[in-house]
């Protein structure tokens, strides 16, 4: 017997001669015809090959194998109800539920305390699961529920993405503490003579501060690559190459080493930060929540790393 194939308003049908007494009880309750009731209750006896109801007098009285099976009918129609009643609505309080979210390690490393404080004190069943953007399938993926958010630079995604800018934070340079060359300022030729470590999760290509150099003609020597801004603070505290990354990041990878920072020495935007989302959960509850303490964290985090 394939599920696929089964009309499952007979069941409906079953339940409510169950729990009626009768056919005719049952089309009342039903809205239906009497022929129509007795006609579903026919396929249904063929269906499962035994009688499901025998008449004694004016009641229909189940078989041993209705008895059976009523319980689980009614659980199951039940539970459809509710959820066809409840569909769209959220409560944190009850839900237990994953959220999933694409974001850079610097990204995370700053908010992601914050956003599971939150979830704690609202949804204690909730679970939050971040992974690593991905960001050619990242507009697929949040088409298809695989990802709830994503939080990333400005990215071409199409019009069907929303977004939202989450910050605008300016780049700085860090260099170790105790630099022979520099001793806190810094100037666009000292910072192209030196060599620099590169945070990015690319096996190739520049960041956001080379795009910004290429403007200007200039270009840098990217002595090292790393993934994380933490392990490109460590290099820094011991060599004399320099790293550049946001104020933000800065703030938070290097706040027990103690490089110097200094400002970017050039004229540029600064690097936003924006949420991401798909159209077609923009109105649903549970993402909307979701969203929001997503922004509150970030919000909290970019607040406390300014204290």
């Amino acid at each position: 017997m394939h599920l696929p194939r089964i009309d499952l308003n007979l069941f409906t049908v079953f339940d409510a001669i169950y729990r009626e007494g009768g056919i005719t009880p049952a089309s009342k309750r039903l809205h239906l015809s009497q022929p129509a009731v007795s006609h579903a209750l026919a396929r249904l006896r063929e269906m499962l090959n035994d009688p499901l109801f025998e008449r004694h007098g004016n009641a229909m009285v189940p078989t041993p194998k209705a008895r059976a099976l009523a319980a689980t009918i009614g659980r199951s129609l039940g539970a459809l109800e509710h959820m066809m009643q409840h569909a769209g609505q959220f409560d944190p309080l009850t839900s237990d539920r994953t959220f999933t979210m694409a974001v850079r390690e610097a990204h995370e490393y700053s908010f992601l305390p914050a956003l599971l404080r939150r979830v704690r004190e609202t949804a204690p069943n909730v679970d939050v699961a971040s992974v690593r953007i991905d960001r050619r399938d990242l507009e697929e993926d949040l088409q298809s529920g695989e990802l709830d958010v994503g939080i990333d630079v400005a990215l071409p995604l199409s019009l069907d993405v929303r977004r939202e800018c989450m910050s605008a934070e300016p780049l700085v340079v860090l260099a170790r503490a105790d630099h022979p060359a520099i001793r806190g300022s810094l100037d666009l030729d000292t910072y192209l003579t030196h060599e620099h470590v590169l945070v990015t999760g690319r096996r190739r290509g520049g960041g956001y501060e080379d795009a910004a150099l290429n403007r200007a003609g200039v270009t840098r020597r990217i002595r090292v690559r790393c993934q994380q801004h933490v392990a490109a603070c460590e290099i820094v505290s011991q060599s004399d190459v320099l790293t550049t990354m946001t104020r933000n990041q800065a703030e938070l990878a290097n706040r027990h080493i103690g490089n110097q920072m200094l400002l970017f020495p050039l004229d540029s935007p600064p690097l936003e930060t924006f949420l991401y989302w798909h159209g077609n959960v923009h109105e649903d509850a549970a993402n909307a929540w979701f969203r929001d303490l997503v922004r509150e964290s970030m919000l909290a985090a970019r607040t406390i790393s300014a204290l």
